[in-house]
Protein backbone atom coordinates (compact mmCIF):
# COMPACT_ATOMS: atom_id res chain seq x y z
CA UNK A 1 0.00 0.00 0.00
CA UNK A 2 1.20 3.18 -0.94
CA UNK A 3 1.93 6.03 1.44
CA UNK A 4 0.56 9.17 0.85
CA UNK A 5 3.24 11.15 2.91
CA UNK A 6 7.15 10.93 3.01
CA UNK A 7 9.77 12.45 4.84
CA UNK A 8 11.60 14.76 2.66
CA UNK A 9 13.34 16.42 5.18
CA UNK A 10 14.38 16.95 9.06
CA UNK A 11 14.43 20.54 10.79
CA UNK A 12 18.33 21.17 12.08
CA UNK A 13 17.79 24.13 14.11
CA UNK A 14 17.01 27.65 13.66
CA UNK A 15 18.86 30.41 10.92
CA UNK A 16 18.64 33.73 12.62
CA UNK A 17 16.18 34.89 15.51
CA UNK A 18 12.95 34.95 13.21
CA UNK A 19 11.68 31.87 12.98
CA UNK A 20 13.39 30.32 9.98
CA UNK A 21 14.61 26.81 9.80
CA UNK A 22 17.70 24.95 8.82
CA UNK A 23 16.42 22.13 6.90
CA UNK A 24 18.36 18.81 5.73
CA UNK A 25 17.10 17.02 2.60
CA UNK A 26 16.42 13.38 3.04
CA UNK A 27 17.06 12.82 -0.60
CA UNK A 28 20.28 15.33 -0.44
CA UNK A 29 18.99 17.47 -3.33
CA UNK A 30 16.59 20.30 -2.49
CA UNK A 31 14.84 21.95 -5.42
CA UNK A 32 12.18 20.19 -5.05
CA UNK A 33 11.74 21.62 -1.56
CA UNK A 34 11.18 25.21 -2.70
CA UNK A 35 7.55 24.10 -4.28
CA UNK A 36 6.53 23.16 -0.52
CA UNK A 37 3.43 25.00 0.64
CA UNK A 38 1.68 22.40 3.02
CA UNK A 39 3.27 20.35 5.34
CA UNK A 40 3.19 17.81 8.55
CA UNK A 41 6.27 18.17 11.23
CA UNK A 42 6.28 14.87 13.10
CA UNK A 43 8.51 13.69 16.10
CA UNK A 44 7.05 10.05 17.93
CA UNK A 45 3.07 10.50 18.03
CA UNK A 46 3.61 14.39 17.94
CA UNK A 47 2.34 16.15 14.89
CA UNK A 48 2.14 19.60 13.89
CA UNK A 49 0.02 20.64 10.44
CA UNK A 50 1.24 23.72 9.33
CA UNK A 51 1.85 25.88 5.82
CA UNK A 52 5.29 27.07 4.18
CA UNK A 53 6.00 30.68 3.94
CA UNK A 54 9.07 30.65 2.20
CA UNK A 55 12.14 28.69 0.85
CA UNK A 56 15.40 30.00 0.05
CA UNK A 57 18.33 26.91 -1.05
CA UNK A 58 21.73 27.22 0.89
CA UNK A 59 24.94 25.25 0.67
CA UNK A 60 23.57 21.78 1.22
CA UNK A 61 21.11 23.05 3.67
CA UNK A 62 17.33 25.05 2.83
CA UNK A 63 16.11 27.50 5.12
CA UNK A 64 12.34 26.72 5.73
CA UNK A 65 10.09 29.01 7.55
CA UNK A 66 6.84 27.79 8.62
CA UNK A 67 3.63 29.83 9.39
CA UNK A 68 4.10 30.07 13.26
CA UNK A 69 7.07 29.13 14.38
CA UNK A 70 8.34 32.78 14.79
CA UNK A 71 11.47 32.81 16.77
CA UNK A 72 14.99 31.18 17.33
CA UNK A 73 13.44 28.93 20.26
CA UNK A 74 10.78 28.18 19.33
CA UNK A 75 12.51 26.39 16.52
CA UNK A 76 14.21 24.80 18.67
CA UNK A 77 11.26 22.57 20.51
CA UNK A 78 11.00 21.19 16.91
CA UNK A 79 15.22 20.78 16.65
CA UNK A 80 15.34 17.02 14.87
CA UNK A 81 11.17 16.90 13.64
CA UNK A 82 10.25 15.58 10.43
CA UNK A 83 8.98 17.18 7.39
CA UNK A 84 6.15 15.32 5.63
CA UNK A 85 4.65 15.87 2.39
CA UNK A 86 2.22 14.74 -0.12
CA UNK A 87 4.25 12.31 -2.24
CA UNK A 88 4.07 14.73 -5.49
CA UNK A 89 6.37 17.01 -3.56
CA UNK A 90 8.98 14.85 -3.13
CA UNK A 91 11.90 14.57 -4.97
CA UNK A 92 11.32 13.02 -8.44
CA UNK A 93 12.37 9.20 -8.43
CA UNK A 94 14.55 7.97 -11.63
CA UNK A 95 15.48 4.50 -12.49
CA UNK A 96 16.17 1.59 -9.68
CA UNK A 97 15.24 4.60 -6.94
CA UNK A 98 12.61 3.76 -4.41
CA UNK A 99 11.11 5.98 -1.34
CA UNK A 100 12.80 4.14 1.93
CA UNK A 101 8.88 4.46 3.81
CA UNK A 102 7.89 2.35 0.45
CA UNK A 103 10.10 -0.14 1.16
CA UNK A 104 9.86 -0.47 4.98
CA UNK A 105 6.96 -3.39 5.32
CA UNK A 106 8.09 -5.45 1.85
CA UNK A 107 8.46 -8.62 2.03
CA UNK A 108 12.38 -10.00 1.73
CA UNK A 109 11.48 -13.43 -0.83
CA UNK A 110 13.78 -15.96 -1.59
CA UNK A 111 13.51 -17.89 -5.09
CA UNK A 112 16.25 -20.59 -4.59
CA UNK A 113 17.03 -22.59 -7.65
CA UNK A 114 19.10 -25.32 -5.73
CA UNK A 115 16.41 -25.54 -2.53
CA UNK A 116 13.36 -27.70 -2.75
CA UNK A 117 11.64 -25.95 -0.58
CA UNK A 118 11.64 -23.02 -2.59
CA UNK A 119 11.47 -24.48 -6.28
CA UNK A 120 7.77 -23.91 -6.70
CA UNK A 121 7.29 -19.98 -5.35
CA UNK A 122 9.55 -17.86 -3.90
CA UNK A 123 9.81 -18.09 0.60
CA UNK A 124 9.01 -15.26 2.29
CA UNK A 125 12.45 -15.19 4.21
CA UNK A 126 11.37 -11.92 6.84
CA UNK A 127 10.13 -8.60 6.91
CA UNK A 128 11.82 -5.19 6.10
CA UNK A 129 11.39 -3.34 9.11
CA UNK A 130 13.90 -0.45 8.54
CA UNK A 131 16.69 1.09 6.43
CA UNK A 132 19.44 2.48 7.92
CA UNK A 133 22.63 4.42 6.33
CA UNK A 134 25.85 2.16 6.25
CA UNK A 135 29.50 3.21 5.72
CA UNK A 136 29.33 1.91 2.06
CA UNK A 137 25.73 2.56 1.28
CA UNK A 138 22.14 1.85 2.52
CA UNK A 139 21.35 -1.56 4.54
CA UNK A 140 18.03 -3.49 4.97
CA UNK A 141 17.18 -4.19 8.77
CA UNK A 142 15.43 -7.38 8.05
CA UNK A 143 13.11 -9.32 10.80
CA UNK A 144 13.63 -12.93 9.97
CA UNK A 145 10.22 -14.87 9.46
CA UNK A 146 9.48 -17.57 12.07
CA UNK A 147 7.79 -20.03 9.45
CA UNK A 148 10.46 -20.07 6.83
CA UNK A 149 11.84 -23.82 6.65
CA UNK A 150 14.44 -22.57 4.28
CA UNK A 151 16.22 -20.97 7.19
CA UNK A 152 17.73 -23.05 10.14
CA UNK A 153 16.46 -22.47 13.45
CA UNK A 154 20.49 -21.42 14.51
CA UNK A 155 20.17 -18.55 12.22
CA UNK A 156 16.17 -17.67 12.88
CA UNK A 157 16.49 -17.17 16.30
CA UNK A 158 19.27 -15.37 18.68
CA UNK A 159 20.44 -17.17 21.92
CA UNK A 160 17.47 -15.66 24.03
CA UNK A 161 14.96 -17.55 21.73
CA UNK A 162 13.73 -14.23 20.23
CA UNK A 163 13.60 -13.75 16.03
CA UNK A 164 16.89 -12.26 15.14
CA UNK A 165 16.67 -8.88 12.77
CA UNK A 166 19.64 -8.99 9.97
CA UNK A 167 21.20 -6.35 8.02
CA UNK A 168 21.40 -7.08 4.01
CA UNK A 169 23.47 -4.40 2.09
CA UNK A 170 21.07 -2.94 -0.40
CA UNK A 171 23.11 -3.87 -3.44
CA UNK A 172 23.13 -6.06 -6.84
CA UNK A 173 24.93 -8.42 -5.59
CA UNK A 174 22.69 -9.20 -2.00
CA UNK A 175 19.41 -7.53 -3.53
CA UNK A 176 17.55 -8.85 -7.12
CA UNK A 177 13.78 -7.34 -8.18
CA UNK A 178 12.46 -4.71 -5.55
CA UNK A 179 8.55 -4.74 -6.61
CA UNK A 180 6.70 -2.19 -4.39
CA UNK A 181 3.53 -2.96 -6.45
CA UNK A 182 3.66 -6.57 -4.87
CA UNK A 183 5.15 -5.31 -1.74
CA UNK A 184 8.52 -7.80 -2.01
CA UNK A 185 12.08 -7.83 -2.67
CA UNK A 186 14.27 -10.69 -4.19
CA UNK A 187 17.07 -12.09 -1.96
CA UNK A 188 19.57 -13.23 -3.57
CA UNK A 189 21.93 -15.21 -1.50
CA UNK A 190 20.47 -17.17 1.71
CA UNK A 191 24.03 -17.12 3.31
CA UNK A 192 23.95 -13.27 3.83
CA UNK A 193 21.32 -13.55 6.33
CA UNK A 194 23.70 -15.77 8.81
Amino acid sequence: MEKTQLVVGFIRGSHGFAGECKVESTSGEYEHLLNLKDVTLKHGDLQKETKVESVSIGNAIAYVKFKGIDSDSEVQKYNKWEILVPRKYCKPLKKDEWYIEDLIDCSLVYEGKDDPATLDAPTIVGTITDVLEGGAGYLLEVSLSESCSCITDEVKFSPDGQLRKVLVPFRNEFVGKVDIKHNTIQLMHLWILE
